[in-house]
C-alpha cells in the first residue's frame, strides 16, 4: 500500500556518531542572513571566549543563537521528516468515555505499525487512558535521564477531549521520531500490551533498577560544582520559560475578551435585520451591516478556535520542554 511503513536496513538504536546534531547546517547559504542577537541572551564574555570541553575532550560550542528566527531557520521539524525513512507509525485517535461505578473517564485508540524486529507483529491497536501516557513519560524519564523527554499538555478538561487527543498523538509521534526514545523497552510494552496495569504493578524490576542507578548518577553529578555554561544555560532557561509564561497568561486573556466579544456581536447583528424591516428606504444598508457582522463574528471565532487548539498547545509544550531541559 502507497502508505505502508518501508522497513529500514538496520534496526536498532542509532549511535551518537550517527545522529546529525539539530543546529548543523551544510552551508551558510542555509543559514540566512545573519541576525543580530539580543543582549539578554548572550552568554556571558568570559564564557564565549573561553574554549570549553568535556571530560573526554570533545570541545563544546557556546554559541548561542541569534534568535528564536534563525533558530527556527535552523531546525528541521518532526513534522516533515521523511517518511520514507520510517519504519514506525503511532497514531492517536478515537476518543471514547467509559463509565464506571467509581469513575468516569475517556480512552485513545493507539494504533501502531511498524517493520522493526523488535515488535513480533507488524501492527497493533490498543486503549490507553491519559494516566497511561503519563505512565509512559515518567518511565522514559526514569530510563533516559539524559535524553529530553517531550511534554504530555494537561491543562484542558475533559470537555477537550479532541484538544487533548491531538496533543498526545503530539507526545507518541515525537517519541517515535527519536532515534534513541523509540527504541525503549517501555515505550514497546505502551504500544503492545493489552493489560498496561499488569506492567505498571511489576514495574520491570531490571530496567527499574538500571534506571534508578543512572538517575542516581546524574542527580548526584547535580550536587558539585557544574561548568559555567550550564549555569548560563540554566539562567537563559528561566528568562525563556518567565516569557513563554507571560505570552501563555495574555493569550489566554486574549482569548477570553475574544470570546466575550463574540457573544456581544452575535446579538447585536440581528438588531439592524430587525431595524431593516421597519425602514424600507434603510433596508438594503441596514441588511449590509447585519451581513458584514456576521462575517466578523465568523472570523472571530475562527481565529479564537485556532489560538486554543493550535496556538497555546504548542506554547504550553515549549513551557514543558524548557523546565525538561533544566
Amino acid at each position: 500500500a502507497a502508505g505502508a511503513p518501508k522497513p529500514l536496513p538496520s534496526s536498532g538504536p542509532k549511535s551518537l556518531r550517527e545522529m546529525p546534531h539539530p543546529l548543523a547546517t551544510s552551508s551558510s547559504e542555509e543559514m540566512g542572513p545573519a541576525l543580530t542577537p539580543s543582549p539578554e541572551l548572550l552568554l556571558p564574555r568570559s564564557i564565549a571566549d573561553k574554549d570549553l570541553s568535556l571530560p573526554n575532550g570533545t570541545p563544546v560550542d557556546t554559541s548561542s543563537p541569534a534568535s528564536s528566527s534563525s533558530l527556527l531557520n535552523r531546525l528541521q521539524l518532526d513534522d516533515d521528516l521523511d517518511g520514507e525513512t520510517r519504519d514506525l507509525f503511532v497514531t492517536v485517535d478515537d476518543p471514547k468515555k467509559h463509565v464506571c461505578t467509581m469513575e468516569t473517564y475517556i480512552t485513545y485508540r493507539v494504533t501502531t505499525k511498524t517493520t522493526r524486529a523488535e515488535f513480533d507483529l507488524p501492527e497493533y491497536s490498543v486503549r490507553r487512558r491519559y494516566q497511561d501516557f503519563d505512565w509512559l513519560r515518567n518511565k522514559l524519564e526514569e530510563s533516559q535521564p539524559t535524553h529530553l523527554i517531550p511534554g504530555v499538555v494537561d491543562r484542558f478538561s475533559e470537555e477537550f477531549v479532541e484538544t487533548r487527543r491531538k496533543a498526545l498523538d503530539k507526545f507518541l509521534k515525537r517519541i517515535t521520531d527519536h532515534p534513541v526514545l523509540s527504541f525503549n523497552e517501555h515505550f514497546n510494552v505502551f504500544l503492545t500490551a493489552k493489560d498496561l496495569n499488569a506492567y505498571k504493578k511489576q514495574g520491570m524490576a531490571l530496567l527499574s533498577k538500571m534506571g534508578e542507578s543512572v538517575k542516581y548518577v546524574t542527580g548526584g553529578y547535580k550536587l558539585r560544582s557544574r561548568p559555567l555554561e550550564f549555569a548560563a544555560i540554566g539562567e537563559y532557561l528561566d528568562t525563556f520559560s518567565l516569557k513563554l509564561g507571560t505570552i501563555d497568561r495574555i493569550a489566554q486573556r486574549i482569548i477570553k475578551e475574544q470570546l466575550e466579544y463574540l457573544v456581544e456581536l452575535r446579538e447585536y447583528g440581528p438588531v439592524y435585520s430587525t431595524w431593516g424591516g421597519l425602514e424600507v428606504e434603510l433596508s438594503e444598508p441596514l441588511e449590509g451591516v447585519s451581513a458584514c457582522i456576521g462575517n466578523c463574528c465568523t472570523a472571530l471565532e475562527e481565529l479564537s478556535e485556532d489560538m486554543t487548539e493550535e496556538f497555546l498547545p504548542v506554547l504550553r509544550e515549549y513551557i514543558l520542554y524548557s523546565e525538561s531541559m533544566k
